[in-house]
C-alpha cells in the first residue's frame, strides 16, 4: 500500500502544489486547510506522516503538533517561512521530527520525507556498542537500550520516542564515552549534509534528554555531545 500522508496547510495553492507534487512521486494525501480539522482527521484516519505548516487557523501547527504528540508517535515534518527561527524552534519543541523552508523544494521535501519514513521503520542497528551475547541489550545505570527489538526502558519502565530520537539515542549507545559532533549526528540521523541547521540536533537532545534522564548525555561546548557510560 502506497504511503498516507496527511497535509495541513491553509493556502489553497500551496496545499494543491505541494499535494500534486507528492502524488506524482506515488504518496498518497489528505489535505485539511486548518489545525483542527487536521487534528480531527488524523485521529480519525491513518498516516503515515504529518506535514503541517506551523502559520494555521484555529490551532497552529505547533499546537496541533503538541496534540498528536500526546497519543502518537507519528513522524511529523513541518513547514515554516523563511527565515522564521522561532517558528523552527517552537516546532521542534513541540516534537516536530524536521522542518522544511516555504517556498517549498520538492526534491528536498521529498528527501526529508523518505528520511522520516526510514527513520520510522528503522531496522535493528548490528552496531549499537558492545551488547550482550546475541541479546541486543545495552545498560547504562538506570537506562537499558534493546538495539534489536528498539524498546528502551528507564528504572524498568518503557521510554516512548518519536523514530528521530530512538535512532539519535541509537548513535550514542553505538559510541558511549566519545564526543559526537552535532554536525556527524545531522549527517547520520537526519541525512543533512555540512550546511544543516544544528538547531534541529540541539532541540533533539533536548527532548531526549526529558525522556531518559539529563544525566546521560553532556554537552560538550562548541562540539556537541557525549553519553556516558
Amino acid at each position: 500500500m502506497s504511503v498516507h500522508i496527511l497535509l495541513v496547510e491553509d493556502d489553497e495553492t500551496i496545499r494543491r502544489s505541494v499535494g500534486l507534487a507528492l502524488e506524482r512521486y506515488g504518496y498518497r494525501t489528505s489535505a485539511a486547510a486548518d489545525g483542527l480539522t487536521g487534528l480531527e482527521m488524523f485521529r480519525e484516519g491513518t498516516y503515515d506522516l504529518l506535514l503541517l505548516d506551523v502559520m494555521l487557523p484555529h490551532l497552529d501547527g505547533i499546537g496541533l503538533c503538541h496534540r498528536v504528540r500526546e497519543t502518537s508517535q507519528t513522524p511529523i515534518l513541518m513547514m515554516s517561512a523563511r527565515g522564521d527561527a522561532l517558528d523552527v524552534i517552537g516546532g521542534l519543541e513541540a516534537g516536530a521530527d524536521d522542518y522544511v523552508v516555504k517556498p517549498v523544494d520538492t526534491a528536498e521535501l521529498v528527501a526529508r520525507i523518505r528520511t522520516l519514513l526510514r527513520r520510522a521503520n528503522l531496522p535493528a542497528r548490528g552496531d549499537s556498542g558492545t551488547p550482550g551475547p546475541d541479546t541486543g541489550l545495552l545498560t547504562f545505570r538506570n537506562l537499558t537500550v534493546d538495539t534489536r527489538g528498539l524498546e528502551v526502558r528507564r528504572d524498568d519502565e518503557p521510554v516512548g520516542l518519536t523514530p528521530t530520537e530512538l535512532r539519535l539515542l541509537l548513535e550514542f549507545v553505538a559510541a558511549p564515552g566519545i564526543a559526537l559532533q552535532r554536525q556527524t549526528l545531522l549527517r547520520k540521523v537526519w541525512d543533512y549534509g555540512w550546511d544543516g541547521d544544528s538547531r534541529v540536533v540541539d532541540l533533539a537532545v533536548q527532548r531526549l534528554r526529558k525522556k531518559i534522564g539529563a544525566d546521560h548525555i553532556d554537552t560538550v561546548r562548541g562540539f556537541g555531545y557525549r553519553f556516558r557510560r
